[in-house]
């Protein structure tokens, strides 16, 4: 069972930049899926990005698709998100989700692993 922790998170100004990491416990991290989820208080759990077992196909949210990034370094075992002109309404925790031999999909239920979740805060 594959164990994922995410970092990276922080305060920052509008307009700023984070890079979230994904680091996975396993080796045969290359073979998972792996999606990005945001939740923002009072709000359900919204997809942000995702990219397949392979790191062929990435997709992503409307909302963040030209400002976000993500990537992976299988020989690190971690998929990262990169976050540019960050605006205060990207301000969630963000989790990141794995699946093993996944496709890069934007449904939460096909995750089978979840990170703790890492604080964004966008001040404005």
């Amino acid at each position: 069972q594959v164990q994922l922790a995410e970092s990276g998170g922080g305060l920052v100004q509008a307009g700023g930049s984070l890079r979230l990491s994904c680091g996975a416990s396993e080796s045969a991290f290359s073979s998972y899926a792996v999606g990005w989820f945001r939740q923002a208080p009072g709000k359900e759990r919204e997809f942000v990005a995702a990219i397949n077992w392979g790191g062929g196909s990435t997709y992503y949210a409307d909302s963040v698709e030209g400002r976000f990034t993500i990537s992976r370094v299988n020989a690190k075992n971690t998929v990262y998100l990169q976050m540019n002109s960050l605006k205060p309404e990207d301000t969630a925790v963000y989790y990141c989700a794995a699946e093993r031999f996944g496709a890069a999909s934007k449904s939460s239920n096909v995750y089978d692993y979840w990170g703790q979740g890492t604080q964004v805060t966008v001040s404005p």
